[in-house]
């Protein structure tokens, strides 16, 4: 019985797979589509009450969230104090983090343009001059009998790929995609510094003001003690009242080392940020 060549069919079959790379294979990849976003209005419970409990005194006001209102990118100029907008402004300009954040994003960012370059057809183009001197006993090379001569040497050439599947603009898809998620990482970055620095900031002023308060109910404290100790000498209270004083002057003196251990940390904090 005859038998079939299979290399007959080679041909067609080459064919046929073209045709399909054709049809199938001009986009590489699935179509991205961007998910809709989630259907939630709000970030807490809806048990919790739309404003927070008013209190008397500056400041106590009762506050609501506003929901589809933008903030200044310079939130914290809100709270009106030059020296917080000069250390925001001085850790903007030199914290590595942040540093280090707008560095891959100019990265990512160049290699999204040297992708699209190859859209376009490449160039290279050369010149070269060399000078060449041959033996006398040889006959010339050139027809002026000239044994000493110049060599003017030029060349080009043109590339260019052709996209036909599209793989070229699936990866400029893909660069642009990964340079998009950079730029929200130095967008975090950066709300991350100004949110720390704001908080720490604030904890500095707060310490501060608490030792102020303990070293004025210390030196309040001591000169009461002073006083009962005389009045011990007139003999107008009894010892008991001075141990009692004693007792009341250690344990005001004792809440200012931790106040004075969180008021440094808060400074290093502050300091590396």
């Amino acid at each position: 019985m005859p038998t079939s060549d299979p290399r007959r069919f080679r041909p067609l079959r080459l064919a046929v797979l073209l045709d399909l790379m054709l049809v199938y294979g001009c986009a590489v990849g699935p179509d991205f589509h961007r998910p809709a976003p989630p259907d939630v209005a709000s970030y807490t419970r809806p048990s919790l009450a739309s404003t927070t409990t008013s209190t008397p005194g500056a400041g106590g006001e009762e506050q609501r969230f506003l929901y589809a209102k933008d903030l200044s990118n310079q939130w914290w100029t809100l709270f009106e104090s030059p020296a917080l907008n000069d250390l925001i402004q001085k850790a903007l300009k030199s914290n590595p983090t942040l540093m280090a954040a707008k560095a891959s994003l100019r990265q990512a960012l160049e290699l999204v343009s040297a992708q699209r370059g190859s859209y376009y057809p490449t160039v290279d183009a050369g010149f070269g001059v060399s000078r060449q001197q041959v033996s006398s006993t040889f006959s010339p090379p050139l027809n002026n009998n000239n044994f000493t001569y110049n060599l003017y040497t030029t060349q080009a050439a043109l590339n260019f790929s052709l996209d036909v599947f599209g793989g070229n603009r699936r990866q400029v898809e893909s660069l642009v995609g990964l340079a998009e998620a950079q730029m929200f990482q130095v967008e975090a970055a950066y709300l991350t510094l100004t949110a720390s620095l704001a908080t720490a900031a604030i904890q500095e002023a707060t310490l501060r003001a608490q030792i102020a308060a303990a070293r004025e109910i210390i030196d309040i404290s001591t000169q009461s003690l002073s006083i009962v100790r005389r009045q011990l000498e007139l003999g107008a209270v009894a010892g008991l009242d001075v141990s009692a004083q004693e007792a009341a002057l250690a344990q005001v003196q004792q809440a200012l080392p931790p106040l004075e251990k969180q008021l440094e940390q808060t400074r290093n904090l502050l300091a590396a940020l």
